[in-house]
Parts: C-alpha cells; sequence; structure tokens
C-alpha cells in the first residue's frame, strides 16, 4: 500500500468547533488502548535515568498532550509544555499545562530550549521533505533529543481502525481520519530514508502495540 497524501479532516484548522473536542476525546481511549500512552512512557526512559532530575518537554501538535499526562503519572518531574497550530484543540483540553497556540514550523524557541521534542501521531500529517524541515527544527530546539509515536501503515492496521471506529466511534472527524492516518503512516524503510542523515545518528526505531513506531532520536 502506497502512502496517501490525502487531507485529514483535522488538518484544517478553520475548525475550531465541538468537532474538534469529539474527535480529542475519542482519541484519548484510542491512545489509552492502542498504544499511544504505552510507547510514549517506553521512549521516555531512553532518557530519564534511575534518578529523575526533570525534564522540560515540548508536546509538538499537542491534542489534549494525554500520552505525556499519562507519563507525568509514572514520571512525576516532567515539565510539560503544550503546542498546537489549532486553538480549539488547546482550549478545550481541561488540564494545567501550560499551552502555546503555534505553528510547528515557526516555533518560538531559541536554540536548546528543552530538553526533548515529543510529536504524538504529528508527523504522518506531512509529506517526507516536510519532515525533513521538522526534524531539523526539532533537533535545533532540543537539548537531549526528540520522541516520534506514530503508525505504522499496513493493510492488517487499515482493517483493524476501520473496524472499531465503524463499531465505536461517534465522532465522523475520527471515522474519517483514522483509517486515512494510517494511509498516511510509515514502513520502517520509509523511517530509515528520513532519518539517514548525518544530523541523526543515534536512533531507535522500534515496532510497538498496536502498529505504532517508536522512535528515539538522540543528541
Amino acid at each position: 500500500m502506497n502512502r496517501s497524501y490525502e487531507t485529514e479532516i483535522m488538518d484544517d484548522f478553520s475548525i475550531l468547533d465541538e468537532r474538534i473536542d469529539a474527535a480529542l476525546k475519542e482519541l484519548k481511549v484510542i491512545n489509552k488502548y492502542l498504544g499511544g500512552i504505552s510507547t510514549t512512557k517506553t521512549a521516555l526512559k531512553y532518557f530519564i535515568g534511575t534518578e529523575n532530575h526533570g525534564l522540560n518537554i515540548l508536546d509538538i501538535g499537542s491534542g489534549s498532550s494525554d500520552n505525556l499526562i499519562a507519563a507525568k503519572r509514572k514520571f512525576g518531574n516532567l515539565k510539560i509544555l503544550s503546542i498546537d497550530k489549532n486553538f480549539r484543540a488547546l482550549k478545550s483540553t481541561k488540564n494545567s499545562l501550560s499551552k502555546i497556540n503555534s505553528d510547528a514550523f515557526y516555533l518560538p524557541f531559541k536554540n536548546e530550549s528543552c530538553d526533548i521534542i515529543h510529536a504524538a501521531l504529528f508527523l504522518h500529517h506531512f509529506t517526507e521533505e516536510q519532515i525533513q524541515i521538522l526534524l531539523k527544527e526539532f533537533l535545533r530546539i532540543c537539548k537531549k533529543g526528540i520522541i516520534i509515536n506514530d503508525l505504522q501503515r499496513s493493510f492488517l492496521a487499515l482493517w483493524g481502525i476501520k473496524t472499531l471506529t465503524f463499531l465505536f466511534s461517534k465522532s465522523e472527524m475520527v471515522k474519517n481520519d483514522a483509517p486515512l492516518s494510517v494511509k498516511r503512516g510509515f514502513t520502517k524503510t520509509e523511517l530509515i530514508k528520513l532519518l539517514s542523515t548525518e544530523s541523526f545518528s543515534n536512533i531507535v526505531i522500534k515496532k510497538k502495540w498496536a502498529f505504532r513506531w517508536m522512535i528515539v532520536i538522540k543528541k
């Protein structure tokens, strides 16, 4: 299955109504039961030693930042800044995190101004050329590295998410976007090609439940 470049409904940033709220609510369930939270927790272990002195994390394309909020219950000293281009996504999320409404391509941060960049279910929204630009920007901003939590593209994953959303989803956005997200996901070969630059020399790529990629880039 070739990678799709069809635009998802969620990529329309003029949508600022309850459709965003409903989609984020269902995405929390998807992250909880289909590996989003566990993948982020595992990736964080690459940066957190036996002593947790706290990490400053920028959550790019954060939505509700539910992966990192769940991880914070285990790694209590995490300092999380949620960043999303959709103002409704930030506004509809009731938590105590600091939030910035910003485009990921124009992040208002100095060099090495955070420890880790976290991007969950985010990079599949972009073309390969755009991803290269984003990764270079992420590398500029972070001190320790980048965590990518994204989707594996396969027919089995597509069949699974179509079945689950047909049976359980009440959000038209999720019903449309979840299968399309899988089509926009990545194979391992594609990830290796994306990351095979001199800037990214210390990389871990692992398959995780369910049809997830965990990518850790350490500086």
